[in-house]
């Protein structure tokens, strides 16, 4: 007996021909890619390559002057970004910014509270929350001041409030930035565990070991184009990809 073959994994986000002008300057230019269920795009390229700007065209925090943008088969240029949040889109922020005056408990419940899931009370929101923090490893900061949190423990803070939306696109704009290798580690191994939730990750990071490590797909942007996307070690192998992270001299 010949067994079924198996379906493709359902797209959960699209770009077509995704651009973003700034008073006549290209940020983003023409860039096209799909992300499916479960999987995990990683997204490299120097500074001001357009990477963030890429995110927040998705997230819906910037409108595209071209292109457009498709979650789980719906155009959404139009869907604000609180809209988006509802929809099962979240994403951390390579500032971090905790709610004021709060506490990371209540940080968290305001994710609980607003993301796919909408709970609808405070109880059920805070029980949510206290789970994540769980997840994210800061059960033992639960009650601390969220202003307060040195950097590795904001970071934990981020994921955890992106987390509590209950997300089925999570945005990840660099969030190992300005940690050092054993902090690193310890984010590579929680965005590892969050991977297991099933939800479609989009990675940017510059630490490339991380991006070999989490990625199935890598894409490069780079002056706002998109030069490479595919397998992690084909890409990071590119002449291409290397030129434009080191230029012509280094390689």
């Amino acid at each position: 007996m010949t067994a079924a073959p198996q379906s493709a994994p359902r797209t959960v986000i699209e770009t077509r021909g995704l651009t973003k002008r700034f008073q006549g300057l290209v940020s983003v230019n023409n860039v096209t890619f799909q992300i499916a269920e479960g999987e995990t795009l990683g997204v490299i390229g120097p500074n001001g390559a357009g990477k963030t700007t890429l995110v927040n065209m998705i997230s819906g925090t910037l409108t595209p002057s071209e292109g457009q943008v498709v979650f789980e088969g719906q155009v959404i240029n139009d869907v604000p970004a609180f809209r988006r949040a509802h929809l099962g889109i979240a994403r951390t922020f390579q500032v971090m910014k905790p709610f004021h005056g709060m506490t990371v408990l209540e940080n968290v419940a305001v994710g609980a509270l607003f993301g796919r899931g909408a709970e609808r009370s405070m109880a059920a929101a805070k029980e949510k929350a206290r789970e994540w923090l769980e997840f994210t490893g800061l059960g033992r900061r639960i009650d601390a001041n969220a202003e307060a949190l040195g950097g590795p423990d904001r970071k934990r803070l981020e994921f955890a409030k992106a987390l509590s939306m209950q997300p089925r696109l999570l945005l990840l704009d660099e969030v190992m930035a300005g940690l050092n290798p054993v902090e690193v580690d310890e984010v590579v191994d929680l965005i590892k565990k969050i991977r297991g939730q099933g939800m479609a990750l989009l990675v940017i990071e510059h630490v490339v070991k991380a991006i070999r490590s989490l990625s199935d797909r890598v894409m490069v942007l780079h002056h706002g184009e998109k030069i490479a996307d595919g397998d992690p070690t084909r890409v990071l192998e590119d002449p291409r990809v290397i030129e434009a992270y080191l230029g012509k001299r280094r390689t």
